[in-house]
């Protein structure tokens, strides 16, 4: 079939059309409003979604906890109120019976929670290898919050080492805030002759606590929602989540795994005689 000259030229003029520079514009326009949606969902996920997808799955009963350990812990407090300890003693974490629980005691200089005493007791009782943290508050004196936990916890042997949890610096400074932790870790450690445990998260470990001086202390990093914990020094204990659901427990509860073996956390109580490496 032969082209009318008509149409030849209708054609010549539709292609004369589509580069006309004024629908370059347009089509410019479209093209850089598409990239900056693109970019913006990007966005939008990589700092708002992806880091909170794991609490998500977790809020809604679809997580998976971290694969590869078999010695799983809780820690508690008032917070979780009444606990069926029959029950709590016949749970399990990935099919893993629970091992250790940290149970909290003291605050500041003069707050003592209200259910340390009967989860303390319980915790042996029912078999669970137990410990006991204080929560540090940068609004008192470290000898001081040493002092009154020392005066409410009686460690045994059998027991982990004493805990102290950091999370806050309040108005202190870096070095003020190094001064009273160390403050409070030397007349803990004198008093009941292991070293503490220090408990907190991989920021402010990097941030607060990278000195040399803090190398020695086991640590119980905290970091929430992920396959494998970011902190990359040694490591004792790692809080995986605080959206754990164990029986016998009414209320969220943190879940922890121990880097090691039973062995290895048996011998890590006080009493032990053996010292352990660190595990990286």
């Amino acid at each position: 079939m032969r082209y009318s000259k008509k149409k030849r030229k209708k054609s010549k003029k539709g292609f004369i059309y589509y580069i006309n520079p004024r629908n370059w514009k347009a089509w410019a326009v479209w093209t850089v409003l598409g990239l900056l949606a693109a970019g913006y969902v990007f966005f939008f996920y990589f700092y708002f979604v992806g880091p909170y997808s794991f609490r998500w799955k977790a809020l809604y009963g679809d997580i998976k906890y971290p694969e590869g350990y078999e010695i799983h812990g809780i820690d508690i407090s008032h917070y979780q109120g009444d606990i069926n300890w029959e029950e709590v003693r016949n749970a399990s974490i990935n099919d893993c019976p629970i091992r250790f629980i940290f149970i909290k005691a003291t605050e500041g200089t003069n707050m003592m929670d209200n259910y340390f005493n009967e989860n303390f007791y319980q915790a042996k009782e029912n078999g669970f290898i137990r410990g006991a943290y204080h929560f540090f508050s940068p609004n008192s004196s470290g000898k001081l919050q040493a002092q009154y936990f020392i005066r409410q916890v009686h460690l045994e042997n059998g027991d982990l080492p004493p805990v102290l949890d950091i999370e806050t610096v309040g108005n202190l400074k870096p070095i003020q805030i190094k001064k009273e932790v160390l403050d409070w870790l030397n007349v803990v450690e004198a008093h009941y002759g292991v070293k503490p445990i220090i408990y907190t998260n991989y920021k402010f470990k990097l941030d607060y606590l990278n000195d040399d001086i803090f190398a020695p202390y086991p640590y119980w990093i905290a970091h929430y929602y992920v396959n494998k914990v970011k902190y990359e020094g040694a490591w004792r204990f790692w809080q995986h989540t605080d959206l754990g659901r164990i029986k016998g427990i009414k209320e969220n509860v943190d879940l922890n795994i121990y880097n090691g073996s039973m062995y290895d956390l048996m011998k890590f109580t006080i009493g032990s005689n053996v010292e352990q490496p660190l595990h990286d």
